[in-house]
């Protein structure tokens, strides 16, 4: 390849690569309330979709985000990646408990005792259940996968590699930081 066109590469991708930085929606701060809200967009006068409880603080999702297994537990990060799925509040539940409301770009993370777990989602009168079967010392990840038009959206959940995952996770907001170990599972 010629000198030239090589600098001029060079040079596209440079700008291509700065550009993405301008382009990145820097995250918002937490509420006053301790709760976070998510703006799809810049633009101020976007509704804001807010998180119904609060948010850990930055030190737990510090270590979060580190991804490591504890040894007497499963470890299970549900992440809601989209960006773009509106002011939809998802409620999700595990094994029947108290539900924790997710937002677009949001993480939660679950220890859980080891065996078999129902998680559930409900959206519109409508419950997508999963389960998974969970072994101590595992990390794993489930996503909520959005369908959303302008007239309707539905959701569900996705199977993800873990390797694919981690980088959405890292941008994504943790809303949640659950320890479940002390609550058996439900029989089967």
């Amino acid at each position: 390849m010629k000198p030239a066109r090589l600098r001029s590469l060079s040079s596209a991708g440079g700008i291509a690569l700065l550009l993405t930085g301008c382009l990145t929606i820097p995250p918002r701060p937490v509420e006053a309330d301790g709760t976070y809200c998510h703006r799809v967009g810049k633009v101020s006068r976007q509704k804001l979709t807010c998180t119904v409880d609060l948010v850990p603080p930055a030190s737990v999702e510090a270590g979060a985000k580190l991804f490591v297994a504890v040894p007497d537990a499963a470890t299970l990060y549900i992440l809601r990646s989209g960006r773009a799925d509106g002011p939809n509040r998802v409620p999700v539940s595990i094994d029947g408990g108290r539900p924790t409301v997710t937002i677009p770009v949001s993480l939660m993370r679950v220890r859980l005792p080891p065996g078999e777990h129902e998680l559930a989602l409900d959206w519109e009168g409508k419950r997508v259940l999963r389960t998974i079967n969970s072994r101590a010392g595992a990390v794993n990840f489930i996503e909520i996968d959005a369908s959303v038009w302008a007239w309707a959206a539905s959701y569900g959940w996705s199977e993800v590699d873990a390797k694919d995952v981690r980088g959405k996770a890292v941008k994504a907001k943790l809303i949640a930081d659950l320890d479940l170990r002390s609550t058996p599972a439900p029989r089967k």
